[in-house]
């Protein structure tokens, strides 16, 4: 299944706006009613149909306390109620102060219209958030199940609080901070419509999870004092196959989209990134008793602006590095196989593109003694075009691997990147078979 190589024959994206009269429950008017809208992937698809989600005939409206009392266990127990067949409707604005298990979820729709926040307490959150071993990640909340439909009709606000967040982490850079939103064995379904703003960490988190479309989402970050949001990735997929990212916005700091761990058969088409670290693949082999496999990706008609990276390969060396407080690792082993960067804009971006097989480690010495037991194969950049930065200029692109075992059939093709000098675009080129790579002229250093 070779999600480069499939395209939907027919796609109709319509979103169904209920014209009915404002919906009432308990004596509270809340915002109409929205319709799950028939959002498909387009152009490309991972080689299989999305499940049919079979028609809801419930539907359970949530009402806010209001004045920053905790919603959640309000809102648990609708997903109680609603299970199996209903729709639940978050028409409101909503506070959640405490952690929200919504793994049990079975053929539901969420229809958000309104805002959910989530309290900055952190205290609290450091201490019961859902934990993850994994890059030693949290999240606020966690939703699994099967056949489960989220969406927001492009009005739909999550909100993680993140500005006190930011100020922690300046002063305490190994504080567990938490995702915003986070999916976590989901079996089909959808996330679309919605806007997202200041998560203290990564926004977005799909774990464990086949046969998901997200698409029509909005990410804003942005500190209101001198310490800066960091590590606000838009979409880290880890263990999960089968998943379509498309037609978003996304203001950020860290990667627009990670492929982290075990991420197969993934599309992300159609996205506008500023500000990030790139579209990734990995860091993979961090932890050493682990083997990690990223495999059959397509990355489609992206743009990327103002970024250290447009499309980046980052892959950690044959030997344990610290990289920076909360983060090291290497030594561990896998492959990164069959992914494809295609139509690939970009717009004052320090590297159009990087490959590195030596994440994290600056002693170039030990990344020859102890070369990435990572391979990475059948790669191609297709369609490149834009302009770099001021930062390396005239370099525009850097592809460095640990050796010709390691690394192989790299290919490029049309690749026109132009430094802001005019100058000829220099390209860093070290470890690997060069010699398929139109539109890169490579030299050592």
């Amino acid at each position: 299944m070779l999600c480069s190589l499939l395209t939907t024959s027919l796609v109709t994206v319509l979103a169904v706006v209920a014209n009915a009269s404002p919906a009432v429950s308990n004596g509270y008017v809340g915002k109409g009613l929205i319709q799950r809208p028939n959002t498909k992937p387009w152009p490309h698809h991972c080689g299989r149909p999305q499940p049919t989600s079979p028609p809801r005939f419930k539907t359970c409206y949530v009402k806010a306390k209001g004045n920053g009392t905790d919603d959640a266990p309000a809102i648990l127990k609708a997903f109680h109620d609603c299970n199996n067949g209903g729709t639940v409707v978050l028409n409101l604005n909503y506070t959640i102060g405490t952690a929200l298990d919504l793994t049990f979820l079975n053929h539901v729709d969420v229809a958000l219209t309104g805002t959910v926040a989530f309290t900055d307490n952190i205290t609290y959150w450091v201490a019961n958030s859902f934990k993850y071993a994994f890059q030693s990640s949290s999240s606020f909340l966690r939703i699994g199940g099967k056949d489960v439909n989220i969406f927001g009709g492009g009005v739909g606000l999550l909100d993680g609080k993140g500005q006190a967040w930011f100020d922690q982490f300046a002063v305490e850079p190994t504080l567990l901070r938490p995702i915003l939103f986070v999916l976590d064995g989901l079996k089909g379904g959808s996330v679309t419509g919605l806007n997202m703003i200041n998560s203290p960490q990564w926004f977005n988190l799909i774990a464990n999870s086949s046969d998901i479309l997200i698409s029509d989402i909005t990410i804003n970050v942005k500190s209101t004092s001198k310490n800066t949001a960091k590590n606000t990735d838009g979409w880290d997929t880890y263990r999960s196959d089968s998943i379509v990212i498309q037609n978003s916005v996304i203001n950020n700091g860290d990667d627009c989209v990670s492929f982290k761990p075990n991420s197969t058969n993934i599309v992300v088409q159609g996205l506008s990134c500023n500000g990030s670290h790139g579209i990734s693949v990995g860091s993979l082999g961090q932890y050493v008793l682990q083997y990690d496999i990223v495999e059959n990706i397509y990355v489609y008609n992206n743009t990327m602006a103002n970024a250290s990276d447009g499309a980046r390969i980052k892959v950690w060396p044959g030997i344990d590095t610290d990289f920076q407080p909360g983060l090291s690792g290497g030594g561990g082993s896998g492959y990164v196989k069959n992914v494809t960067y295609e139509k690939f804009h970009n717009i004052n971006n320090d590297y159009a593109i990087e490959v590195n097989q030596c994440y994290g480690q600056s002693n170039l010495t030990l990344c020859e003694l102890y070369p990435s037991k990572m391979i990475i194969s059948d790669i191609y950049f297709i369609d490149f075009w834009g302009t770099g930065s001021k930062k390396y200029d005239p370099k525009v692109g850097t592809l460095v691997c640990s050796s010709p075992q390691q690394c192989f059939n790299i290919h490029a093709r049309n690749v026109s990147i132009t430094p802001p000098s005019g100058k000829t675009p220099k390209w860093i080129c070290s470890g690997f078979d060069t010699s398929d790579l139109q539109g890169i002229n490579c030299s050592a250093s």
